[in-house]
């Protein structure tokens, strides 16, 4: 029976996880070990990436995570707060590769920030760098120059770490409409020239697909004025963080949107774009399509369950053909759309799968 580590998170993590775990349970059977990240984790141990939570994760075949933070942390040594926890367990289980996909479904266009014709038919796999980069780069921090507080960090990507997420990108390229974008701003940064050098390089191994090189600025501008253009997106650590927040939104919610993070040894994580949302914790608004979502890559990417996988992503495509919405999707002036609450939208997930 495989082995999945779930760690619930703070604010609205635990509600949504268990609409995910209801989904997985309806297409197998599967032993789920529950774990402590983030603020919960704060709580009980004094730290936001307990040593228990990195064995247990280590020792199962993927690991579902609901989301961390909490403002009450805010005033916490960098350090010791929940946000931690998501770098070092990335850095832990070398989850270098996230996988973030932005895809409209057609009832949902409505509900973009962009005007339907131009939100509709978006279909994107953004690949983002994890573990390396700026927010890994040493040296960094605090210091006095010429008397005043200075603080600095490092951008910092080796020929190899760019190599393993080209071709993650590429492979991904090749299952869909073979296409690359590769996302940087050589014309100002050394790193990002190496990084168009080494992507350029490992384009040569896949002649079926076509590669095309972006300054991050015309990127973040062509993906609210064009986004159809766009079939796989690669780019490093800062501007995939970027990047992708602003790519989640065109499908009309965060709530909507999964990831998986992926790791060449290790068990690969997956979880939803959002954040813990801390004041709506407990009111059964949030939405749990993305982290249902996010089990559905899981039982893909991570346990390689593809009919399975189907099952989940059919049975919400049906839920939202039927009309249902949460809170963060549903438009009072459309009388065929039927507003419902977390568990509600879990359980016609999970009844559809049956």
């Amino acid at each position: 029976m495989k082995k999945i580590c779930v760690l619930k998170g703070d604010g609205i993590g635990p509600e949504i996880v268990n609409q995910a775990i209801k989904a997985l349970k309806a297409v197998g059977d599967f032993e789920f070990n529950e774990e402590l990240i983030g603020g919960c984790a704060i709580e009980e141990y004094g730290i936001p990436l307990p040593e228990i939570t990195l064995k247990t994760a280590k020792e199962s075949d993927a690991v579902l995570l609901g989301a961390v933070g909490d403002w009450k942390y805010d005033k916490l040594d960098p350090s010791l707060r929940p946000e931690k926890a998501l770098l070092g367990i990335r850095k832990e289980l070398g989850l270098f590769a996230n996988l973030r996909p932005v895809k409209v479904m057609e009832e949902l266009a409505g509900s973009s920030p962009l005007k339907a014709d131009l939100a509709r038919g978006t279909d994107i796999m953004i690949v983002r760098e994890l573990t390396g980069g700026i927010y890994f780069g040493e040296p960094k921090g605090t210091e006095i120059r010429n008397n005043e507080e200075t603080a600095y960090n490092t951008m910092v990507y080796s020929k190899h770490e760019i190599e393993r997420i080209a071709r993650v990108a590429f492979d991904s390229a090749m299952k869909r409409n073979k296409k690359v974008c590769s996302v940087d701003k050589a014309n100002v940064l050394d790193v990002s020239r190496l990084w168009r050098k080494v992507i350029t390089e490992v384009s040569a191994d896949y002649p079926e697909v076509q590669l095309t090189h972006m300054y991050v600025d015309n990127a973040a501008m062509q993906l609210v004025v064009n986004p159809k253009q766009f079939d796989v997106i690669v780019t490093g650590n800062l501007f995939g963080d970027i990047l992708s927040d602003e790519g989640s939104v065109i499908a009309g919610s965060l709530g909507l949107l999964p990831s998986a993070s992926l790791s060449d040894k290790a068990p690969a994580m997956f979880e939803p774009c959002h954040g813990s949302a801390p004041d709506m914790k407990g009111m059964n608004k949030a939405n749990p399509i993305a982290t249902i979502l996010s089990a559905s890559m899981l039982l893909r990417y991570g346990l390689n369950m593809a009919d399975e996988a189907n099952k989940i992503e059919n049975a919400v495509n049906q839920v939202i053909k039927e009309g249902y919405r949460t809170e963060d999707i549903y438009k009072s002036n459309n009388k065929s759309e039927i507003l419902v609450g977390t568990e509600k939208i879990g359980d016609l997930i999970a009844e559809r799968i049956h």
